[in-house]
Formats: C-alpha cells, sequence, structure tokens
C-alpha cells in the first residue's frame, strides 16, 4: 500500500494543497510537524496527528519534530473565544523538555530531528521580522481569518496585536525550515490549517518556491458526535502524572463500539488485515470486547512502554474482577494504592463507614442507601449487610465497589 492509499484508508485525509495525493508516494520529503508548549505534556488528540507522522516516517520521509518555544510565548488563538494568559519563560522551558521527551518515546527507533523555533526567533530583531516577513503578507488576508472575525465580530472579547500575529510566526517557522532544511510539506490536525496555508504563501511570496500542506481531520467519538478524547475528568494525557497508565489504558478499553474500527486505524500501526480481523472477531462478539483490548494493548505499550502496560492490565483485571487480589505482586499492589482509594477497616467493621471514608458515599446515609439498593459488591460480589466479614479479606485485603469505573472502586486493609 502506497502512502497516499494509507492515509487515505486509515482516515488521515482531511484538507491538502497537493493536486494529486500520489506526490507523497515519490521521492523522499523534508516535512514538520509541530506542537506548542501550552501544557507540559501532549494529549491523545496531538497523538492522532502525531501517528500521521509515524506513517510518513516509515515510508520513507524525513522528520522534523518541533516544539513551539517561540509561539508558545504567544499561544496559538485559533478557537480560543477570549485572549490568553501568558506563559512565563520557566513554564515554557519545562513545557518544552516534556513534550520533546513525548517525542522520543512515540517516535522511538524513528529517524527524526526535534526542532524549537526559538532558537531562530531569539535573535531576531522587531525590524528584521517586519522586513523579512510582514511586508510581505497583505492584512486583508489575515483580517479574514474565521478566528480574527469572530474575535472582532459584535460578541467577540477582542484581540491583541501579539495573537494577531501568531500566524506570521507560524508561517516563518515553515520559511525557516524550508531554507535551512529543506522542509517543504507541514503536518498538521484540521485546527492548524489556516495558520499553515500562512506558511505556504510566505514562501511562495519570499522565495517564489513551492510548499503544501496535509491535515488530518479531527477524531470524533461516533456515539456523541463530540471530539475524541474529551471526558467528564478533563483531556487524556500521555504524561503518567496525568493521566496513570491505567487510566490510559481503561480509556481505551472502554471506549464506543461505533468508533472502534476508526480509533484501530489512527492510533495503532497495525496492518491493515490485522485490523479486519479483529473487526470482524469484534462484531460476532462485541460483548469480548476484543478489539478495545488490542487497540488499549497497542496505544499503552506505545505511549508507556511494556512495563506500565502490564501493570496496567493487572490493575484492569483486579478492578474488573478477571483477577483476586492475592495475585497482584507487591510492586502492582503498590501502583494499585496510588489508583484507587486506600484505607483500613477491622473484620466486622463497618461497610457504611468504609464507602465514606474512600469517597464512594458522601454520608453514612447514601451508604446505607447503597447497600440496601444492592449497588455495592465486595470482591466483585453485590451485599446487602453492613460489616466486614473475615471471609471478605484475601490475604488481609478486599476490593470494595459501587459501579464499574476506576473511579468506583476502593482498597480495603485490615487493620494490624
Amino acid at each position: 500500500m502506497t502512502l497516499s492509499q494509507e492515509l487515505t484508508w486509515r482516515g488521515f485525509k482531511n484538507q491538502t494543497t497537493f493536486k494529486d495525493p500520489a506526490a507523497l508516494d515519490g521521492e523522499p520529503i523534508g516535512f514538520y510537524f509541530g506542537v506548542d508548549p501550552s501544557a507540559d505534556s501532549m494529549t491523545i488528540g496531538n497523538l492522532a496527528a502525531a501517528m500521521m507522522v509515524r506513517h510518513f516516517i516509515n515510508h520513507g520521509h524525513k522528520a522534523f519534530l518541533l516544539v513551539g518555544g517561540a509561539t508558545g510565548m504567544i499561544g496559538d488563538p485559533d478557537g480560543k473565544k477570549q485572549e490568553r494568559d501568558l506563559l512565563t519563560l520557566e513554564t515554557i522551558a519545562h513545557n518544552k523538555a516534556h513534550i520533546a521527551e513525548q517525542y522520543r518515546r512515540v517516535f522511538a527507533g524513528q529517524n527524526f530531528e526535534i526542532v524549537d523555533n526559538y532558537d531562530w526567533f531569539k535573535d531576531m530583531g522587531y525590524l528584521d521580522f517586519l522586513r523579512t516577513i510582514g511586508k510581505h503578507v497583505p492584512v486583508s488576508q489575515m483580517l479574514g481569518r474565521d478566528f480574527v472575525q469572530s474575535r472582532l465580530g459584535e460578541d467577540g472579547a477582542g484581540i491583541s496585536y501579539a495573537e494577531f500575529s501568531y500566524s506570521l510566526i507560524q508561517g516563518y517557522d515553515f520559511l525557516h525550515l524550508y531554507q535551512e532544511k529543506g522542509v517543504t510539506l507541514q503536518l498538521c490536525g484540521a485546527d492548524q490549517w489556516g495558520n499553515s496555508l500562512a506558511g505556504v504563501d510566505i514562501i511562495r511570496r519570499v522565495t517564489g518556491g513551492e510548499a503544501h500542506v496535509w491535515s488530518s481531520p479531527l477524531v470524533i467519538n461516533r456515539a456523541t458526535g463530540l471530539k475524541f478524547g474529551k471526558t467528564e475528568d478533563g483531556a487524556i494525557w500521555l504524561d503518567p502524572q496525568k493521566t496513570t497508565p491505567t487510566q490510559f489504558y481503561q480509556f481505551w478499553v472502554n471506549c464506543d463500539d461505533e468508533g472502534i474500527e476508526d480509533y484501530l486505524k489512527v492510533y495503532t500501526l497495525l496492518s491493515q488485515q490485522e485490523i479486519i480481523t479483529i473487526v470482524d472477531e469484534h462484531r460476532l462478539q462485541p460483548g469480548k470486547r476484543v478489539a478495545q483490548q488490542r487497540l488499549a494493548e497497542a496505544v499503552t505499550l506505545l505511549v508507556h512502554g511494556s512495563e506500565a502496560l502490564g501493570q496496567a492490565q493487572a490493575m484492569t483485571a483486579v478492578l474488573t474482577g478477571q483477577m483476586s487480589l492475592e495475585e497482584l505482586e507487591e510492586n502492582d499492589l503498590r501502583a494499585l494504592r496510588l489508583e484507587i482509594p486506600s484505607l483500613q477497616a477491622a473484620v466486622g467493621g463497618s461497610v457504611l463507614e468504609a464507602l465514606v471514608s474512600s469517597g464512594l458515599a458522601t454520608s453514612l446515609s447514601e451508604a446505607r442507601r447503597l447497600v440496601s439498593g444492592n449497588a455495592i459488591a465486595i470482591n466483585g460480589q453485590k451485599i446487602a449487610r453492613e460489616q466486614f466479614e473475615p471471609a471478605d479479606f484475601i490475604d488481609g485485603r478486599l476490593l470494595l465497589r459501587r459501579g464499574k469505573a476506576l473511579k468506583d472502586a476502593a482498597l480495603v486493609e485490615v487493620t494490624t
């Protein structure tokens, strides 16, 4: 399968300046993909575009992965209703280091170069920038941008000169990489299409050269129609301190059936035949969630590595009743205590008090209603009593639950 065919089949084709996508199937192309350090971690939204980058690399194209030290000092205003707060230089430096490390994890073993646009902006004077870039960009073109119109409209919050100029900074990135690294293509998500076109236009106006953009569509949760990866607890991060490997793994295990084929195509490097086989098996017995498990394994392995994957699988097996607490190794128990509330109770102690102490119930009266309503389980077995019994504790521990989610469980250990 050629690259253009692969991108189309996997759903990575959105808007592009190429008249014929088959242009990607010829000689190696220097391309870049960037992430601004607005946070100290990428999300699975960034990961979707990064997986597209992997396919470009796998087909022999040369990747330049940009951390936006300069653009991060302003912040991309596109899609934002109000002016961003500026980050401190210390915060930007911290965030850049973390983004670069995630690049190294996701693209481990691949051929790529990390670049930082602060390196070519830090010594550029304001007048140099106006002469090099500002002179070549029509104000009418900038005013025509959708986000500018929305911010300047009757109900808009207004826009500063700094944010108004953001696309010029990103456009210069493309020009610099075009001139210094031979980059002729920018890869981006659909939300960066306008900013990316600015670079194509600047290259044409300044050098007379030709450059292109290839964008991927946003991944949508078909079950909800919302942007994929947004949960009631917020974004799903690649940083294990923000979204633990177990939370990360369980997010994928709990993905909707409607979009599972799309997610396998976007977020894994499994072949077309492998994905077809997995989806066919899933459709025969959707209750087994074979497709979700393969998806969770592949993405967690890529982002967090084999050790974290194994631990996440062990945590999930315990929390779903497929493995007992006594089968967990000590390091897995330590991890479990970090994942869910952990408390001590005596044999014969109050289940109601444990529910309140763990946060599974807000009050003793609510805890009593949950127990009487058959909503509480110990080690996977529903209970209708208010005291712990000796048989509840397995090697001095039990798992208390009020639902299926990770947040609905607590580890109770016998008082010593």
